[in-house]
């Protein structure tokens, strides 16, 4: 639904985006993240139309973007960070309003309008003022006003920005309900939500797709060197069996006489062969021995940092 190819842009000298390519199946939800200055906004505009690359293609829907700009256009749903809304229309208005500018027919406008409403969950409120809501519902009218020509491909930059709890876990099943036939795109840095809400990451950075996969995909490419061990044995027992070793432990107190240890080797695998064996000929009760599982925040970092991309 979406194919990127050798993506370039420049603003004078700066090498904005460098050799991006991606492609994206309909009913997958993909988040795109990178930090400030990696070329993660410019790619979205690319992608939206707002600016043309000097090289490359795209493919939206099967339209090529950059032959038939306005075809393409008409197949993307765009909310940006900072949606525009007018704060003294009710949120029928303003759908009404958006709709009048958009590629649909009067006849099928109140279609449209009610259809969105209820997509987005705006039923209840489409006759109070937009100003009068909170931001998750503001947010939620922003999302219905793209959606109103009912576009195969959804872009999302920060959806959830300045959302409460109730608002983040609303708006993720919001986007998971809308992926069930369209392509999405999240961008954003709250990277848990990133985690929670799509199947799959683009990781870019200094303009390049630096890792592109599952969260479990990009997490086997990345090892933390340590390894999880739980144990029924207070450390002044344990600890020493680890030092032996010729490891290092961090232990915490779990329940019951249970404790937590994150054991640091080179090779994980090999030290937990040895903490097993050690362990069980100590008559040491062991409930938990694995890898340590890397967190996305340390996954992000490591990609950036295994790539060399300069912090911003």
């Amino acid at each position: 639904m979406i194919e990127v190819s050798n993506l370039h842009r420049w603003f004078g000298s700066v090498h904005a985006v460098r050799g991006v390519d991606f492609t994206i199946p309909q009913g997958q939800i993909v988040g795109l993240l990178g930090p400030n200055g990696a070329g993660k906004t410019t790619t979205l505009r690319l992608l939206t139309g707002i600016l043309r690359p000097q090289s490359g293609s795209i493919r939206i829907a099967g339209t090529d973007a950059l032959a038939r700009p306005t075809a393409s256009r008409r197949a993307i749903g765009y909310l940006p960070e900072s949606a525009p809304s007018y704060p003294e229309m009710s949120v029928r208005g303003f759908l009404r309003y958006r709709s009048k500018i958009l590629p649909i027919s009067p006849r099928d406008r109140i279609m449209s309008i009610e259809k969105v409403l209820g997509l987005c969950r705006l039923s209840d409120v489409a006759r109070r003022r937009i100003g009068q809501l909170s931001k998750g519902y503001r947010q939620r009218v922003a999302l219905a006003a793209s959606l109103l020509h009912d576009p195969p491909v959804l872009i999302l930059d920060e959806p959830t920005n300045g959302l409460d709890p109730t608002q983040v876990r609303d708006a993720r099943s919001l986007i998971a309900d809308l992926a069930r036939n369209r392509t999405v795109i999240v961008s954003s840095h709250i990277l848990p939500e990133i985690e929670r809400t799509c199947g799959r990451l683009i990781i870019i950075g200094a303009g390049r797709v630096l890792a592109d996969g599952t969260p479990e995909e990009l997490r086997r490419t990345r090892t933390s060197n340590a390894c999880i061990v739980q144990c029924r044995a207070e450390p002044d027992r344990v600890l020493p069996i680890i030092t032996r070793l010729g490891y290092k432990a961090e232990v915490e107190p779990i329940e019951s006489g249970w404790f937590r240890l994150r054991v640091r080797g080179s090779d994980p695998a090999e030290a937990r062969a040895r903490i097993g064996a050690a362990l069980t000929e100590a008559s040491i009760a062991i409930r938990e021995l694995r890898d340590e599982v890397v967190g996305l925040e340390e996954l992000f970092v490591s990609v950036l940092e295994s790539a060399e991309v300069p912090e911003p």
